[in-house]
């Protein structure tokens, strides 16, 4: 059982990584009109009828989200190799570091898209008109709810592995 928790918890730690690389790389994380035209923005750069741009302005939340991200997909990366790399030992630290990087790793992206959320709310949703949240960024909540997920189920099979090894080393005498 706890072999099959944890080999769960890695597989929603892959799902999560690839939905957190996917999210942090492309450029939908939002979608609006500009002078008539079709655009849409991620967090490197913007396009205008398929015509992309890096951003060109320094702004704080940018920087912020983008680090965030960063540092969130470092996270699940460590968290997804650490829970793979002890499949044979599920009372290993590695259980437990990888499900606390994969913990860190939701709680880094969710910090991440909820800045960028209330400042895109507060500044682009005043700027634009007709804009909405896109595929990208809903990939990102969606890499968020495995990370947690992953990291959870990873503790828990390091607890149950850790209750299941106790009792063999208990002596009769």
């Amino acid at each position: 059982m706890v072999f099959t928790l944890l080999g769960g918890a890695s597989l929603c730690g892959v799902a999560a990584l690839v939905l957190l690389i996917i999210s942090t790389s492309t450029d939908y994380w939002m979608q609006y009109r500009y002078s008539g035209n079709a655009a849409n923005q991620g967090l490197w750069r913007f396009c205008i009828n398929r015509k992309c741009h890096a951003h060109t302005l320094s702004v704080a939340f940018w920087d912020a989200t983008r680090a965030f991200m960063l540092l969130s997909v470092l996270g699940c990366f460590a968290g997804v190799v650490l829970g793979i790399s002890a499949t044979k030992r599920v009372q290993s630290r590695r259980v437990r570091t990888g499900g606390i990087a994969l913990l860190l790793s939701g709680f880094l992206a969710l910090l991440a898209l909820a800045i960028y959320t209330g400042m895109t709310v507060n500044f682009f949703g005043k700027r634009y008109i007709d804009w909405r949240f896109s595929w990208s960024y809903i990939l990102g909540w969606i890499g968020i709810i495995l990370a947690l997920a992953a990291g959870v189920v990873q503790l828990y099979a390091y607890q149950r592995g850790a209750c299941e090894a106790a009792p063999a080393s208990v002596s009769d005498s």
